[in-house]
């Protein structure tokens, strides 16, 4: 199979505010205001966990329908943790994103614990996203001429 590449473009609109365009979409990020921001989006960590629950329900149908399972009804809550000491140039003990990722998934559709254990494995494992943040995905930033 071929590689294939996704791209956004992203323009600045404040300090904390930031456009996003995807394909035919604008997504807003933005800071709460405690934060400084107008809360005008959600922020990026958020969207980081938004964008693991979309990958893990699309995966998770894909894979379910492989299997020959029906899953009727899926809910996840997602959950990161980390100390925001590094980012804000408070300390260089801690990384400055998650520390880890809880994902909690309540579904019906599948009663057999082995399928269910399966198919939340083959999720885990074939999901971009998880993927992406479970193994390091390099990231280059430059600056253009």
């Amino acid at each position: 199979m071929k590689d294939v590449t996704y791209t956004v473009s992203a323009e600045a609109r404040s300090k904390t505010r930031l456009d996003v365009s995807a394909r035919d979409f604008t997504i807003v990020v933005d800071e709460p205001k405690q934060l400084g921001g107008t809360d005008a989006g959600p922020n990026p960590l958020e969207y980081e966990l938004a964008s693991l629950a979309g990958c893990i329900n699309v995966t998770g149908h894909l894979v379910a329908r492989e299997m020959g399972l029906t899953i009727s009804d899926l809910k996840m809550t997602l959950s990161g943790t980390l100390n925001p000491a590094r980012f804000m140039g408070r300390g260089e003990e801690e990384r400055a994103g998650f520390k880890e990722i809880a994902v909690v998934l309540e579904l019906s559709g599948v009663t057999d614990a082995a399928q269910l254990e399966a198919w939340r494995a083959a999720v885990e494992e074939r999901c971009p996203v998880s993927d992406n943040l479970n193994h390091g995905t390099e990231v280059h930033v430059s600056i253009q001429e």
